[in-house]
């Protein structure tokens, strides 16, 4: 192999900095329900204000938590797909 080229295959990680990173995607949980929640109760009071009615708030903060609970299985299914994935492989990548 010339020198001039890159090597194709990316240096391996320690199993620390894996560790690190799979903690770092899963402490994302702790932040995604309550971020949605208020994200759908603030879009609800401003539909609220701009339409003169004073509910809406609430369809706001049940799809706010709709949209948390999707996004909290979707993280949670990937990281799953990411360990089945290791397991098969025999070790961390």
């Amino acid at each position: 192999m010339p020198e001039n080229q890159p090597n194709p295959t990316p240096p391996k990680r320690s199993q620390v900095a894996d560790t690190v990173i799979r903690a770092e995607r899963l402490t994302q949980i702790a932040f995604i329900l309550p971020v949605a929640v208020v994200i759908g109760w603030l879009g609800g009071l401003a539909l609220d204000h701009w339409l003169h009615q004073h509910w809406i708030y609430l369809a706001g903060i049940i799809l706010g938590c709709a949209a948390g609970f999707v996004e909290i299985f979707r993280l949670v299914a990937t990281q799953e797909k990411a360990l089945d994935k290791e397991d098969k492989e025999g070790g961390p990548s």
